[in-house]
């Protein structure tokens, strides 16, 4: 055991992975609680039905957005923070990385801009299919205003995470959820009603886009110096390789936002708002037990950029097995505890009406639980450049699940549709695993071929 510890005090890349995790960790864990505080005072102020139709109203928005979002903190971090480091390395100036990261937020703002647009256009559909009321239409256009206060948010967040300046996110992701909660607090202690939840809701979520995009303007002129954003996009060396980035990325999470974060949707609209509801409380009860590895996921990208750039292949290797098996330690812990006492803990905190969330959440917690394991699995193709491959494999078990869905979940309810995610997620997962591991192998192999070492610099 000494040894172990030993072990991991000296490996100096999984030290600043746990630094960088502890610190959105903390501010996430207390985000948690906050949030699901906000869940259990919403659904006793609202109920179950109107929590449903408040899932709708907040996903629909979301889900919009992520349409033409270019999922851009990935390609800063990926882009931004490449040029970075070769320009600092060579002791050259940074007009590449400050036209690089001048061409991602301007676009990232135009696609913003266009989301809020079409959110406008396609609110009087929603509000009659996902909330079952046309009268909620202004709600959807009001609080699509989230879109407008976010409008670099994706960049902003890549910009603090190249810097490993995860502190700030952690801070103002907690600052946020104490926003939100604190007006849910006075909507209950008032006896308001849905409108109220909604505007805790974008308040909070505004000041989160503004406060992360502010510290990242702070975050750039101290990377950059005074004057970046005056540098010519034509300083940017390939523009191809920077767009077929963005694309696939932004491809990607079109895939998300049909196949996994479009799920309050399809229950609303295939079933009813209150099994819309029910699905609500259950995914409140998964991200409880993601709590601990969403934070691994981007300081583990970040570190994997620099490690493989320098290809450090052994260290890569190492950094991959600590960061799952901490990861499945977790799961095993909390998920386990909250699978023996959900079937008590939900009525008691929701009241007994939101019991049917107990078992949606124990189907989930197999499809979450084994994809919380891998954190890694995704981004460590995006350091090879190859977010196709991931893109690819998505897209077809997504495509699977799309179309199971529109034919069993009618039949079956909100529990299959619950089934199916789950089975997305184990299927898809092991396939990136896979190939993402024998990449890393087959790198490494290549570079002792070539008369090199197999891990260059390893701790």
């Amino acid at each position: 055991m000494k040894k172990i510890f030993r072990s991991l005090n000296q490996d100096a890349l999984f030290k600043s992975v746990l630094k960088n995790s502890a610190y959105l960790f903390s501010g996430t864990t207390l985000s948690a609680g906050m949030n699901m505080l906000q869940g259990i005072l919403s659904a006793r102020l609202i109920g179950i039905y109107d929590v449903g139709v408040a899932a709708a109203i907040l996903t629909f928005a979301s889900n919009v957005n992520r349409l033409l979002s270019f999922r851009m903190s990935e390609v800063v971090v990926k882009s931004f923070g490449e040029a970075w480091i070769r320009s600092s390395q060579s002791g050259s100036t940074q007009r590449e990385p400050a036209a690089v990261i001048k061409a991602i937020g301007l676009t990232e703002a135009v696609t913003s801009l266009a989301a809020y647009g079409l959110l406008v256009l396609l609110s009087p559909w929603a509000a009659q299919v996902f909330a079952k009321d046309a009268s909620l239409t202004p709600w959807f256009w009001v609080y699509g205003l989230v879109l407008l206060a976010n409008l670099v948010y994706e960049t902003s967040s890549g910009v603090l995470q190249t810097a490993r300046r995860f502190d700030r996110i952690a801070a103002i992701n907690l600052a946020q959820s104490v926003i939100t909660l604190g007006l849910i607090v006075l909507a209950s202690l008032m006896q308001k009603g849905l409108t109220e939840v909604l505007l805790a809701y974008l308040i909070g979520k505004s000041f989160a886009g503004l406060a992360i995009a502010l510290s990242a303007w702070v975050q750039l002129g101290k990377m950059l110096g005074p004057g970046w954003w005056k540098v010519s996009l034509q300083e940017i060396p390939d523009w191809r390789k920077l767009a077929r980035f963005a694309i696939n990325t932004n491809l990607h999470g079109t895939v998300n936002l049909l196949v996994r974060d479009s799920e309050p949707l399809f229950i609303n609209a295939l079933l009813s708002p209150a099994e819309g509801g029910y699905y609500n409380i259950a995914a409140r009860l998964i991200n409880l037990v993601m709590i601990p590895v969403d934070p691994l996921i981007a300081p583990t990208y970040t570190e994997l950029i620099g490690t493989i750039t320098r290809r450090e292949w052994q260290a890569a290797r190492r950094l991959i097995r600590r960061v799952s098996a901490l990861a499945a330690a977790w799961v095993l812990l909390a998920g386990g505890g909250l699978a023996l006492t959900g079937w008590w803990l939900i009525p008691f905190l929701y009241t007994p009406a939101a019991a049917p969330a107990y078992p949606a959440f124990l189907v989930l917690l197999v499809g979450y639980g084994f994809a919380s394991i891998f954190p890694w699995d995704r981004p460590l193709l995006l350091t090879f450049g190859m977010a196709g491959f991931p893109l690819k494999v998505m897209l077809l078990a997504g495509l699977v699940k799309t179309i199971l869905t529109l034919w069993l979940t009618p039949m079956f309810g909100y529990l299959c549709e619950a089934g199916l995610l789950s089975a997305f997620f184990v299927s898809s997962i092991s396939v990136i695993v896979w190939r993402g591991w024998r990449e890393l192998k087959t790198q490494a192999a290549a570079d002792l071929a070539a008369g090199g070492q197999p891990d260059h610099g390893a701790i």
